[in-house]
């Protein structure tokens, strides 16, 4: 979605709601025998801290792994997206996309499932009291509503030391992550159009189908589908949140409610300004959980993945996308600069 505009409608559009009941969809994978969630200040706590007594070099992640956005008006742009056309391979996509990073601009992961996997290039240490790290992202709130394009964090041990994100992901439990309308192992594909100007094609593994919509009154690549995936289609699993996108009635501007806390790209209570940027969400190690939602102590972490979380279109303004634009180290204390994020 386009950062900063204000939110009319042009047309009636019908927007995506999840309508779940349970917590975990049958065919969609996962276990629906979650524990209940513990009180968010004992959950995984533990009553020592990791102390680093020196900071490290950098305390920004150093690398991208991985780039492989879903599909959205900001994919092949090579204007307000800053991409360029040379990127055929996704090789090339994460070095693009390490640039951007490195420079404080934005990354778009596309629609639903979209994702990003950085690397440090040393431990985050998990304080097990305290906010550990931050993520950049460029939600906002005014006085029409604002916007938020939650992304669901996790995060990796670089347990066989071989600098590599091989290991086993944890997903951070955000604060919707035990809600009953959240799907856990829900899985979408896309399908490459079969023209240019054309949407792209869904299915889910609900038995559900739509499309991203061609906005050509704003962005006019070709292809809203990723130029360096090969296959005629792909598939994302992650987890997916209850979209909070609507139109004001009244007014007639949309609307990307925030969540509470736990995700990236998202005016919730853990935001804060940081480092000459004005918008940061901050997360805790200790919010890991394993596949099955129970919690999972790990001493430090090296690599992040950040994956847009919930699937919506705000009408004419596109679909919903987490943007990301850098990833900071807090060093396991709150760090001096962070000042509370300023609200319009």
């Amino acid at each position: 979605m386009t950062p900063g505009f204000k939110y009319t409608v042009v047309k009636d559009t019908v927007f995506l709601l999840l309508a779940a009941a349970s917590f975990c969809i049958p065919g969609c994978g996962g276990d629906s025998d979650f524990p209940a969630p513990e009180p968010y200040e004992s959950a995984g706590r533990s009553e020592t801290t990791d102390v680093r007594t020196e900071p490290p070099a950098n305390r920004y992640a150093t690398e991208v792994f991985e780039y492989t956005p879903a599909p959205g008006q900001y994919i092949n742009d090579t204007r307000t997206g800053g991409m360029t056309a040379d990127m055929t391979s996704p090789e090339e996509a994460a070095l693009w996309a390490k640039d951007r990073l490195g420079r404080k601009l934005f990354v778009s992961l596309g629609a639903f499932g979209g994702y990003i996997t950085v690397g440090f290039d040393h431990e985050v240490v998990n304080s097990r009291e305290d906010y550990d790290f931050a993520i950049f992202g460029n939600a906002f709130l005014n006085a029409t509503g604002g916007s938020s394009e939650p992304g669901s964090v996790w995060v990796m041990q670089d347990a066989n030391t071989n600098g590599l994100p091989d290991d086993t992901w944890y997903e951070l439990r955000g604060s919707d992550y035990y809600d009953p309308t959240t799907i856990h192992g829900y899985s979408i594909t896309y399908f490459r159009p079969s023209a240019p100007g054309q949407p792209v094609e869904w299915r889910d593994c609900l038995g559900a189908s739509g499309s991203i919509d061609y906005l050509k009154a704003f962005h006019t690549q070709d292809y809203y589908y990723p130029a360096w995936i090969a296959d005629d289609s792909y598939t994302l699993t992650g987890t997916r949140l209850q979209a909070r996108t609507a139109s004001d009635p009244q007014t007639g501007f949309w609307v990307n409610a925030p969540f509470a806390w736990g995700y990236a790209d998202n005016m919730g209570e853990d935001c804060t300004a940081l480092d000459g940027m004005p918008q940061a969400n901050r997360f805790r190690i200790s919010d890991a959980v394993d596949a099955e939602g129970n919690p999972v102590e790990l001493s430090a972490i090296s690599f992040v993945k950040v994956q847009t979380a919930v699937l919506a279109q705000a009408g004419s303004l596109g679909e919903v996308s987490t943007e990301v634009l850098g990833f900071y180290d807090l060093m396991t204390q709150p760090a001096d600069n962070a000042v509370p994020m300023i609200r319009e």
